[in-house]
């Protein structure tokens, strides 16, 4: 782990799974991969996180739930509370004797029905809503962020806007791979040895604007995904045009992280692999972390992105980083 009054170093603790090696083989196996759950059927609830606008949550209670951290997870883009890293620190969560609530961002896990409005990146103040809401109707007494990828942004996007003005009952944060830098994440997407993840996103991006324009024929243009090749393309044609940004370049400066990551004021960790295909930090972003005597920045050379499949050790499925969240935001 890393010690924030120096430089970020490497953690040698992560093992990977021995035909697991590398960037690309670590995400594209975590993807492929088939696991197992063992979940209790969740309660599902709808919350209003603006005027008219509401999202899906999938609730995980101990039998009091008033007593027990309760961990918010974020999942990443065009993911949603059924992907299998949600899944999987839901597991050993709740085998911790923690509360989850798996929440789903606008549209996602089957809600594209419920608005006339997309998700985007800079939509911290939903998951605000949702911890407010928690707080208001279930009395939880304490919580924590978890986010992966683009939800790794939100969460740490959220806590460096509240600083130390956040709610009383918020004790810590963790990100995995986090899209801290939109812009230069983006844009690392579009590299020819990434496109398998471009495409990937774009045509399921392309899906959902398809099938919003079937529910809400007046509110949006198909026509607008015409030449697009990349996500920076569907984020200036699209994102952008509908969510009140002036183009890609407003969108990401206005929505990453990067901004306010030194104002975090309760114990976060950061996972992030050195070989990560896409997510790009930059030296400035570096910096940041750093400096800020609340971050713990684990860095390890293998893992690609939101993977870290490591080797079982008869304790866990090897599924790392979502045993490292796990213990560490039970800490706090």
């Amino acid at each position: 782990m890393v010690d924030n009054s120096q430089s970020p170093k490497k953690s040698d603790s992560f093992i990977p799974r021995r035909w697991l090696r590398g960037g690309h083989l670590q995400t594209l196996g975590s993807f492929l991969i088939s696991r197992r759950f063992n979940l209790p059927a969740p309660e599902k609830r709808l919350i209003e996180v603006a005027p008219g606008i509401e999202v899906m949550c999938h609730c995980h209670w101990q039998v009091d739930r008033t007593k027990p951290l309760t961990i918010i997870i974020v999942h990443g883009l065009e993911g949603s509370s059924e992907s299998q890293y949600v899944r999987g620190i839901t597991e050993k969560a709740l085998a911790a004797g923690m509360n989850v609530v798996r929440y789903n961002q606008r549209n996602c896990g089957g809600t594209e029905e419920l608005a006339p409005v997309l998700y985007h990146s800079g939509l911290s103040d939903d998951v605000a809503a949702v911890a407010r809401h928690l707080i208001e109707k279930d009395g939880i007494s304490q919580f924590a962020l978890a986010g992966f990828s683009m939800g790794g942004n939100l969460v740490l996007k959220l806590a460096g806007e509240w600083g130390s003005q956040g709610p009383r009952q918020f004790r810590a944060l963790a990100a995995c791979c986090p899209a801290l830098d939109l812009a230069a994440s983006a844009d690392a997407l579009h590299e020819p040895a990434n496109r398998i993840y471009e495409l990937y996103f774009l045509f399921n991006l392309r899906r959902r604007m398809m099938r919003k324009a079937r529910l809400f024929p007046k509110h949006f243009d198909v026509s607008r995904m015409r030449g697009m090749r990349s996500l920076r393309d569907f984020d200036h044609q699209v994102t952008a045009f509908y969510c009140g940004f002036s183009g890609a370049d407003d969108y990401y400066a206005r929505s990453s992280a990067s901004n306010v990551i030194d104002k975090i004021a309760v114990p976060t960790m950061i996972v992030h692999a050195t070989n990560d295909p896409f997510i790009r930090i930059l030296p400035e972003t570096r910096r940041k972390i750093a400096v800020n005597s609340n971050i713990t920045f684990v860095e390890v050379e293998d893992g690609g992105h939101c993977a870290f499949v490591g080797r079982r050790n008869g304790v866990d499925d090897g599924f790392w980083a979502e045993s490292q969240i796990v213990n560490f935001l039970g800490r706090f």
